[in-house]
């Protein structure tokens, strides 16, 4: 609600991301920086999000047999001493942004399951709680995210009831959806996650620092009388 008592519509925020990808988690956190930021300011910008999907490795099997290292080595063909260099830098990454990545306990995954679970617990209304127990669960805990009855559990912590849970994941129900959020990415030319599309005006590509989420919020707010563009977004200037 602006000052002058009339109403204002908030700002939609539509993130594309994988529970697998650390630069994801750790663009989740900067974005909550930049909103704690602009939520002290006396005409604070009204935001909503939504997580969307997008798999990485769309061909991991459930189990895969080894850990990070060897995945990102297989993956993409890179050097093990390599791999072991950038994921080192992740780890570093990630705790300036108040996360401590346990790389050596994390059980690498499919993660479709995953996100046919974040599409259920949207309709259940705790989307975002799901996404940072999932995220959690794997970075830091080392826990299985791909098979049904972690996701289950997982999903009871969050408040959702186990059994709908495990209806909703046995029968693929929300499939559908995930694959849609996969369209909508494909449509928007999106390649890499996370990717952050702000009143579908802005998009906002990689862990970019809460700065970048301060700026356009603000920018956007200020304009907010204006009409938004409705074409695909245009990449903003970090």
């Amino acid at each position: 609600m602006r000052l002058d008592g009339s109403v204002t519509e908030a700002i939609s925020i539509d993130i594309w991301s994988d529970i697998a990808c650390p630069w994801c988690y750790i663009g989740k956190r900067n974005l909550e920086k930049g909103l704690e930021a602009v939520s002290a300011d006396e005409d604070a910008p009204q935001v909503n999000i939504t997580f969307h999907s997008f798999e990485l490795s769309p061909d991991t099997p459930v189990d895969f047999d080894g850990d990070e290292v060897d995945f990102l080595s297989g993956h993409k063909g890179m050097p093990r001493d390599q791999v072991e260099q950038m994921l080192t830098h992740v780890t570093g990454v990630a705790e300036n942004a108040g996360l401590e990545y346990r790389f050596d306990l994390l059980q690498h995954t499919n993660t479709v399951k995953a996100h046919e679970l974040l599409h259920f617990a949207k309709q259940q209304g705790v989307q975002h709680e799901m996404e940072e127990r999932l995220m959690s669960a794997y970075f830091t805990e080392g826990k299985h995210v791909g098979r049904i009855d972690d996701l289950v559990e997982l999903a009871a912590e969050v408040g959702l009831n186990p059994d709908d849970t495990r209806d909703a994941l046995v029968s693929s129900r929300h499939l559908a959806d995930v694959r849609q959020d996969q369209a909508q990415a494909q449509a928007y030319g999106i390649q890499g996650v996370p990717f952050f599309v702000i009143d579908g005006q802005y998009g906002i590509s990689g862990a970019q620092p809460p700065t970048a989420f301060e700026n356009v919020l603000r920018d956007l707010w200020s304009k907010r009388g204006e009409t938004g563009a409705e074409a695909a977004p245009e990449e903003a200037t970090a």
